[in-house]
């Protein structure tokens, strides 16, 4: 298997055009292609600077899980240390989650965070709805996000080899106005599921609110975390 490494986007898109089979830290392909045979050709981001990126209001597709730090909020800083073992985030990427697997560890914390994905096609750098990334895998870059007010986030113990573990993620924004708006995302199973509300009347009315989104055939394990989450996140919105 011959690898390539970009390093800029137009090497990238004559790597894609070739026909390479992008990998990140080949921790859910390897085994495949053990047994089912390796690729020609091959490419990793891992040169590619506007891949690599890890700041304020962005990630990039190649950084490992590790390398993720207080520099983003907590919600993805506490996802990304919940994945897996030590060994693995020291490889696993940030794409290779979001588009390359079905756990999408990653997935709620970026949704609560209203992220858009950038991604590169056959016309060139895009970004596009992250859901919409996820649905269609392209090629990412990386993920964009508006900074939150504030942050939460829950991952639940499971058994090894079993279903995935529950994962409720929130986050608290606020728009132009002042007006506060209260993002959940929850992964049950291997179905990952968001809902949003207004937080200015307190946490009641936005649980209230939140049961009439796509959130409200969870179960109730679900809910009491939403709720904990909810209280926490819209204490001063409610006065305490």
């Amino acid at each position: 298997m011959l690898l390539r490494l970009p390093s800029s986007v137009s090497e990238t898109r004559e790597c894609l055009a070739e026909g390479a089979v992008p990998i990140g830290g080949a921790t859910l392909v390897w085994a495949d292609w053990q047994r089912d045979g390796f690729p020609e050709l091959a490419m990793s981001l891992r040169s590619l600077p506007e891949a690599n990126v890890v700041g304020r209001g962005t990630l990039g597709a190649a950084v490992v899980l590790n390398r993720i730090d207080d520099r983003v909020p907590d919600v993805i800083r506490l996802a990304a240390a919940s994945v897996g073992t030590g060994a693995v985030r020291r490889t696993a990427t940030v794409g290779g989650n979001l588009v390359g697997s079905t756990l999408r560890c990653l997935l709620p914390a970026a949704l609560v965070l209203d992220a858009r994905a950038s991604v590169l096609g056959a016309e060139g750098v895009q970004e596009i709805d992250l859901a919409e990334a996820t649905a269609k895998r392209p090629l990412l870059l990386s993920i964009h996000w508006r900074e939150p007010v504030a942050t939460a986030y829950r991952k639940l113990p499971a058994e090894a080899g079993g279903a995935p573990p529950l994962v409720v993620a929130a986050a608290l924004h606020t728009d132009a106005g002042g007006q506060q708006l209260l993002r959940v995302a929850v992964r049950d199973g291997y179905d990952v599921v968001c809902g949003s509300a207004t937080g200015d009347n307190g946490s009641e009315e936005a649980m209230g609110a939140l049961r009439w989104t796509a959130l409200g055939d969870l179960p109730s394990v679900a809910w009491d975390i939403i709720g904990e989450q909810a209280a926490e996140l819209l204490r001063p919105a409610a006065g305490h």
